[in-house]
């Protein structure tokens, strides 16, 4: 009887076992990765907003990782991942990692998380915008008659001007806002638009440490008390940087948050668009960019 007894507590045991196994080893928890690669545009930009807030809103997700090799690109579209970012981040630790570059809007974006991971060689920073200016405006085409004179136009020059230094002036106290006492670089600095390495981003607290994808999963899990966790992708994984193709586009003055001058278009002093062009030697013209114009 004992053995009988005996035989069929080992058996028991034996159909549990696995049952029991798995739930000691299930993992506490989900650090989900969302990347954001190339040029930032309305159509690059809404699936990774879009993503994150799955993020969000999934329960099962307890930490994110933001993945950047971004040169930047339309404002707009930089800010609303900004505010994703800082939304998501709100609700649970979000870790930025920047594989290459997180400059201009693709800087803005990063701005948003906890903690900023980056590879020594990275590019960070260049903190400004330019305005994109319509070469031949509505009003100076005959027949077009407008109810006010920078109606359907980019507006004049001193007004550009102050639009594109206003903008500037946001990224610039957003960067101050965010990064806080991290910095070690004065304002002045930050709006000069440099661009640092990784190293450099780390020392003048553009960045918090060097590390790389996995080092960014792991201190995502740690912000989220995960003592394990497995880890999921959202969206596709894309390889390569996307161009920002701005050919035929511009029709009105639009701003960009954007690292180099996109294929196509040139820079030329604003005062150049009415013809008054007065830039000396050596002295920094503000600048537009216009499509067709000389460089």
């Amino acid at each position: 009887m004992y053995v009988v007894v005996a035989v069929a507590a080992l058996l028991v045991g034996s159909a549990l076992a696995p049952f029991v196994w798995g739930a000691f080893n299930e993992p506490d928890g989900t650090v989900a990765v969302v990347t954001l690669e190339g040029g930032i545009a309305p159509q690059s930009s809404d699936p990774v907003v879009e993503r994150l807030d799955r993020a969000r809103d999934n329960e099962s997700i307890d930490a994110v990782v933001l993945r950047v090799n971004s040169p930047g690109g339309r404002v707009p579209a930089s800010e609303s991942l900004y505010m994703a970012v800082r939304e998501t981040a709100a609700e649970k630790p979000v870790v930025a990692s920047v594989a290459g570059q997180a400059t201009s809007g693709g800087y803005m974006a990063v701005l948003g998380s906890d903690r900023i991971y980056t590879t020594p060689s990275s590019q960070l920073g260049s903190v400004g915008v330019f305005a994109s200016v319509p070469l031949v405006q509505p009003s100076n085409v005959e027949g077009i008659v407008t109810t006010a004179p920078t109606k359907g136009t980019a507006g004049t020059p001193a007004e550009v001007r102050e639009s594109v230094e206003r903008t500037k002036r946001r990224f610039v106290d957003l960067v101050v806002e965010e990064r806080g006492e991290a910095l070690t670089v004065s304002e002045q600095t930050i709006s000069r638009a440099k661009v640092y390495d990784g190293s450099e981003a780390v020392e003048n607290g553009f960045a918090d440490a060097v590390g790389g994808k996995a080092t960014a999963i792991e201190a995502a899990a740690d912000r989220a008390e995960l003592d394990s966790y497995r880890t999921v992708t959202l969206g596709p994984e894309q390889s390569g940087t996307q161009s920002l193709s701005l050919t035929g586009e511009i029709d009105t003055t639009r701003y960009y948050a954007l690292h180099g001058v996109p294929d196509g278009m040139s820079v030329t002093p604003i005062e150049a668009l009415s013809g008054n062009a007065t830039v000396e030697p050596g002295e920094r013209a503000d600048a537009a960019i216009v499509r067709g114009g000389a460089a």
